[in-house]
């Protein structure tokens, strides 16, 4: 980015000029990102629904990818925007091991992350934020941390569990409830497609486990052996039985009163 800023600024994404417009721009968006961390890791997951005003633009639209070995990126906003970010933020980091013989810190990686998103602002103002999630294991801290960001860059360390997206809301709400510290991994990736699930039962934008067409969401998992997309077989093991259970129970698990 800082050779690009020195040599071809027009070519950064926040850069770039748009024309004139009235209303809002209608393009695909990424929605509900989920993430919850357990000893030992964290889990990053993501809905496969893409939309554009009232209308499904994708019902298989990849939003969590690696960063590097240890981290993981949750997109959320403008899908277009999103992706390119991501690929730069990749590049970004994979240039900074080599050139350093070192990997950045998982601060360090958040924090690049941040002055990337500030940098699309001009672009957020016209309507095409972009709001990811960022996840990964903290080799120094030996654990799974989350951070999470608003269009100005603006970055937070979550604690336990965080969510973003049209759908952050009722996952985030879902996730309060059903979160424990002592988590396994697998009961973490349960959790966070349970609140996929029930962000889909209350936004149209998030898309819930579709079984008639196959499509499930993204569950990754980064623990101190690295990053791991879990395999859509074991991923749908996961939403068929949360499924069976709604067939009873349809507004999902219920926490104790007290």
């Amino acid at each position: 980015m800082d050779f690009l800023g020195a040599h071809a600024p027009d070519l950064l994404p926040g850069n770039r000029p748009l024309p004139p417009v009235q209303g809002a721009i209608e393009a695909p968006h990424g929605t509900t990102i989920v993430g919850a961390t357990f000893p030992g890791g964290v889990v990053l997951a993501g809905d496969r629904r893409a939309t554009m005003g009232n209308v499904i633009a994708q019902r298989d639209i990849e939003k969590v990818f690696p960063a590097d070995e240890y981290s993981a990126v949750g997109i959320a906003g403008t899908a277009g925007l999103a992706v390119e970010m991501v690929k730069l933020f990749q590049l970004e980091l994979e240039h900074f091991e080599k050139v350093e013989g070192a990997q950045l810190s998982l601060e360090g990686k958040a924090n690049r992350l941040s002055t990337m998103i500030r940098s699309n602002l001009g672009m957020a103002m016209q309507g095409l934020a972009v709001v990811p999630l960022f996840a990964g294991y903290d080799l120094d801290r030996e654990k799974g941390r989350i951070f999470s960001y608003d269009v100005t860059g603006g970055r937070s360390e979550e604690q336990g569990f965080a969510a973003t997206g049209s759908g952050s809301v009722f996952a985030r709400s879902a996730l309060k409830k059903l979160y424990q510290e002592d988590f396994t991994e697998s009961q973490a990736a349960t959790a966070v497609v349970q609140a996929l699930y029930d962000a889909a039962d209350d936004d149209s934008a998030t898309g819930g486990p579709d079984m008639a067409r196959r499509i499930y969401p993204i569950v990754t998992v980064i623990t101190g052996e690295g990053f791991r997309r879990q395999s859509d077989e074991e991923v749908a093991d996961i939403a068929r039985a949360i499924h069976e259970r709604r067939l009873e129970q349809p507004d999902g698990p219920r926490a104790a009163l007290l």
